[in-house]
């Protein structure tokens, strides 16, 4: 990771009084709270929680304040405080079956047992600018019935009685999944580790290398199985107790991609999965990571890899936006020696370039210093 160097202190310091004046803005206009944050520009909020793999409403909100809106700036500074945070253990793989869901959708099955839920979406707006926004107007409460609580079995699920679908697969019983905020990257990847970078992954990387799968490069035709919203609890395993110990809830975005599967020498021809999971909802995330997480497949289901999306290195070594942001801002930081070599270098080359190809102007320059 490259980080600011130091350099005239009084700059520096005059430079931060003036970010600081900046963030604040003009001062007869109310400063922002941190919960007028966390309830409305609540997506933003998820995104920095996602991407800077720590779980929290209020830091999140914090850190997009103090970085201005800069949304991989504040990922930056939720990343650097998540590395100061005592780590306690690890807990049980979340249910999603079992989720409290508030959205559910699918584009294979029109009616699903337990039915399909929109849920709070865009997808239905017109995307017209609204100026009773700008004018505070009022927002009625939104209609509510009681239901009774159906079972959502997963569309994954129903292919599967068919064996028209790859199996779930069962993790073995000593498996410990790895940890990338703890052990440096190393290829290949496990699929447990490649998931856990593409989660946090930029979200408009992942949106462009899942637009390119569409659009012909490692074309799978994917389906949408199933994109599931809601609130998961959390358990840890406590040695002193007999039973997992509740911790809480958390709201994620689940996307179960299906998709078409001719068939190798290593696999039958089926439906094959795409996998996504993030923090908050971000349903634009999560099947952009599950077109991925299918696409860096191919070597696994006897695929050709002839796209970028298909290969591994390139795709998890440049999906991570803080350490693609310091390798491209450090270009603005002193490089005042190199470039002199550089200047130096260019200018012999060019010399030896002109007395090649002009050797009468040479001598005319010489005559002309002498």
């Amino acid at each position: 990771m490259y980080v600011a160097v130091k350099g005239g202190e009084a700059a520096i310091a005059n430079a931060h009084s003036l970010l600081a004046d900046r963030r604040r803005g003009d001062r007869s206009v109310p400063a922002l709270r941190l919960d007028q944050i966390v309830e409305q520009l609540a997506l933003g909020v998820d995104r920095v929680m996602s991407e800077g793999s720590l779980y929290d409403r209020e830091l999140a909100a914090l850190a997009i304040v103090q970085a201005r809106g800069d949304m991989i700036e504040a990922i930056f500074l939720v990343r650097a405080y998540r590395t100061t945070l005592p780590r306690f253990g690890y807990t049980k793989p979340i249910d999603t079956g079992a989720m409290l869901v508030e959205r559910r959708v699918s584009a294979t099955y029109k009616d699903l047992p337990g039915g399909q839920l929109l849920g709070p979406t865009f997808d239905y707006t017109h995307r017209l600018l609204d100026p009773e926004l700008a004018a505070g107007a009022g927002v009625a409460e939104p209609l509510r019935r009681e239901t009774e609580a159906q079972a959502m079995p997963r569309v994954s699920a129903i292919l599967a009685r068919e064996g028209l679908i790859e199996p779930d697969g069962q993790m073995p019983q000593d498996y410990v999944p790895g940890d990338i905020t703890r052990e440096p990257l190393e290829f290949p990847m496990a699929r447990d580790i490649r998931l856990q970078a593409l989660s946090r992954g930029d979200e408009g990387f992942l949106l462009a290398l899942g637009y390119s799968t569409q659009r012909g490069y490692a074309r799978n035709h994917p389906f949408v199985g199933e994109i599931r919203i809601g609130e998961v609890e959390l358990e840890l395993d406590v040695p002193e107790l007999p039973f997992a110990a509740p911790l809480g809830t958390v709201r994620v975005t689940e996307c179960q991609m299906v998709n078409q599967f001719k068939g190798s020498a290593k696999a039958p021809p089926q439906f094959t999965r795409g996998y996504g999971l993030v923090f908050g909802q971000s349903e634009r995330k999560a099947m952009a990571m599950a077109l991925c997480d299918r696409a860096l497949r191919a070597s696994e289901l006897g695929e050709d890899i002839i796209a970028a999306a298909q290969d591994e290195e390139f795709v998890i070594s440049h999906s991570d936006n803080v350490q693609a942001t310091g390798f491209v801002e450090h270009l603005k930081l002193p490089h005042y020696v190199d470039f002199q070599a550089e200047l130096d270098l260019v200018r012999r080359m060019r010399a030896e370039y002109e007395a090649r190809e002009n050797p009468a102007r040479v001598d005319e320059k010489r005559e002309a210093a002498e």
